[in-house]
């Protein structure tokens, strides 16, 4: 366990601080959530490594950077609501549950929906709601959103998750092709979006009606 604490420390000084992550409270939630706890056991000593790592379902656990860098372009304070769409090993929905008032959280794989439960109820977590279904869908019995973030690619944000945000709200998503994407922070603003590049970026594609097909 020592080893895996000096990993996390050096993760947060060379990984996030040393390229950009600022927000305090994204570091503090980034140092307090035990990222080994939502990866595979052969790969615990890999937990802090600057890559994404594999998990089931031929899905990925994001890098710790681009966890940090999405968290803290959504710019939460505590009293958003906010939805994930991919709640995938489970990681950054914990690390989501940190900052926010609530998350509802949907994956398609129900497989995975199901050990991210396990693992996020077992670290105490009260303020997350697990669905599963169609993600480009959103969650209309659950919206308005003040955020929405998206961790898997789509060649445009799906319609239902900008109308199912907040004026001023934030939606923050991986756009491009299935092999490469641009990762936007896009505001609502007068019911239009306003996009920001925030980096290059390389997720599993979004499946769905309004995303890739199966």
């Amino acid at each position: 366990m020592a080893d895996l604490e000096a990993a996390k420390q050096q993760m947060l000084r060379n990984q996030l601080q040393r390229r950009g992550i600022h927000d305090q409270a994204v570091l503090a939630a980034m140092d307090k959530v035990p990222r080994e706890r939502f990866v595979a056991p052969e790969l615990r000593d890999e937990a802090y490594a600057d890559r994404a790592l594999a998990i089931d379902c031929c899905q990925t656990i994001s890098q710790p950077y681009i966890v940090a860098l999405m968290t803290q372009a959504l710019e939460l304070s505590g009293t958003q609501n906010v939805l994930e769409i991919g709640t995938g090993s489970g990681y950054q929905t914990a690390i989501l549950a940190e900052l926010a008032r609530q998350v509802i959280s949907v994956e398609r794989h129900a497989e995975l929906s199901q050990q991210a439960g396990m693992v996020l109820s077992d670290l105490g977590y009260q303020n997350i709601t697990l669905l599963t279904g169609d993600g480009t869908l959103g969650c209309p019995d659950h919206a308005p959103f003040d955020r929405v973030i998206v961790t898997a690619a789509a060649a445009e944000y799906p319609p239902p998750l900008f109308d199912q945000l907040e004026e001023e709200g934030l939606l923050v998503i991986p756009l491009g092709g299935r092999e490469y994407q641009i990762l936007q922070a896009i505001r609502k603003v007068g019911g239009r979006p306003q996009a920001v590049n925030l980096s290059a970026c390389r997720f599993v594609p979004l499946v769905g009606a309004e995303g890739w097909p199966d």
